[in-house]
């Protein structure tokens, strides 16, 4: 077995070296402060606008629509309580059953604050239910937040479609872009979505940074005030370093997106082709629907997915469950339970998740090590013993 094993990508990338290499000169050498007037600060400054104009370029937006902040959640977060400001006789926010946790606790807080929520709910596939969206929204809908791709099973949903039916009816329309940004094309100027959120560390750059796309002419209250940061958009002093890095692993992420669909894509699918074929009472998360490129989530049958991990794991194989069990609890994750996933195979579900670094020879171990380990967890299981005689 080799030393490591990587693919949890949806979970944090590693830093692609040329990234780092970029963002280096700006912790020890040219440390000025962007908003400074001197010389000394403008040279970081004309770097964080070059930055600006990349993250702009992958997303087929203008750098003036790019605001820098420290996370996905934060651009989350600041997206949605800006349309509720803008918005303020509007009390309905639409959502779906299946979001991260950073747009799904965000809006079930605001319940209390004596707003409306409707989850739009998803099929057997995980695809989004527009019959039950379209009939959700009203005049009183402030914002719809749908996630352009979910991070467990990476099926895609139709987020051009859906902000279009919500610019009609006069609200504002976000997606959580994190999974979607650097995996599939996004030419924001032929779009109807006012805002979309990002994050660096999952495409290569570090964690601590992330983006919002606000389009140029959407009414915007900014989360973060006091200085005049952000064009009064996100106060505090820039992240300089991390936001370099994050122009320079978007310039990269656009060189790479046709290996995306291409290399990345047929790794993927020999991986779940060759595990469904040794491996019975197994099943695609999301099969059928249109995924993204680098995602699968893998159930088998009648095994806990920790103990699938745990067993990997000593392999040094990492990849994640799609079972959002903690301690003392035996809960599915919702995305799962959402979908209608039976209950002997929400527990043991396993999310694989590839990048530009994952090799043929890392999806070759895969292959040859999982069967055994879920054989021999079932025949541990005295429901799986007798269910598979």
């Amino acid at each position: 077995m080799m030393k490591e094993i990587y693919l949890d990508n949806n979970a944090t990338t590693k830093v692609d070296e040329a990234v780092f290499e970029e963002m280096k000169p700006y912790f020890c050498e040219l440390y000025g402060n962007p908003s400074s007037m001197h010389y000394f600060g403008g040279q970081v400054q004309s770097k964080t606008t070059e930055a600006r104009k990349r993250v702009a370029d992958l997303l087929g937006a203008s750098p003036d629509e790019i605001i820098f902040t420290a996370c996905g959640t934060e651009s989350d977060n600041t997206a949605i309580r800006s349309a509720l400001e803008v918005l303020p006789d509007r009390r309905h926010i639409i959502t779906s059953r299946v979001e991260h946790p950073a747009v799904l606790t965000q809006c079930r807080n605001l319940t209390t604050k004596g707003y409306r929520v409707t989850e739009i709910g998803v099929d057997g596939a995980g695809r989004l239910d527009m019959e039950e969206y379209k009939k959700a929204i009203d005049d009183d809908t402030a914002i719809v937040s749908l996630m352009w791709a979910n991070n467990e099973t990476g099926v895609i949903f139709p987020v051009e479609e859906a902000a279009a039916i919500a610019k009609a009816n006069g609200a504002q329309f976000h997606t959580d872009a994190v999974q979607a940004v650097g995996k599939i094309p996004i030419n924001m100027a032929a779009s109807k979505i006012d805002m979309l959120s990002l994050s660096g560390h999952k495409l290569h750059a570090p964690k601590g940074i992330g983006a919002l796309y606000v389009r140029k002419g959407t009414p915007f209250r900014p989360l973060m005030v006091g200085g005049h940061q952000e064009k009064s958009r996100r106060a505090g002093t820039e992240n300089a370093a991390a936001i370099i890095a994050l122009g320079k692993a978007c310039q990269l992420a656009g060189e790479f997106m046709e290996s995306e669909k291409t290399t990345v894509k047929a790794k993927c699918e020999r991986l779940e082709k060759e595990l469904l074929a040794a491996i019975p009472h197994a099943r695609i998360n999301g099969g059928g629907a249109d995924r993204l490129p680098n995602t699968t989530s893998i159930a088998f049958e009648f095994v806990e997915g920790e103990a699938i991990l745990l067993l990997l794991s000593e392999l040094g194989i990492c990849a994640s469950s799609g079972s959002a069990c903690t301690s003392g609890s035996l809960e599915p994750s919702h995305v799962l339970r959402a979908m209608g996933v039976p209950f002997t195979c929400a527990h043991g579900s396993i999310r694989f998740s590839l990048s530009r670094y994952t090799t043929d020879a890392e999806i070759e171990a895969v292959i040859k090590e999982l069967p055994p380990i879920i054989a021999r967890l079932r025949q541990m299981s005295p429901f799986g013993r007798e269910f598979l005689k």
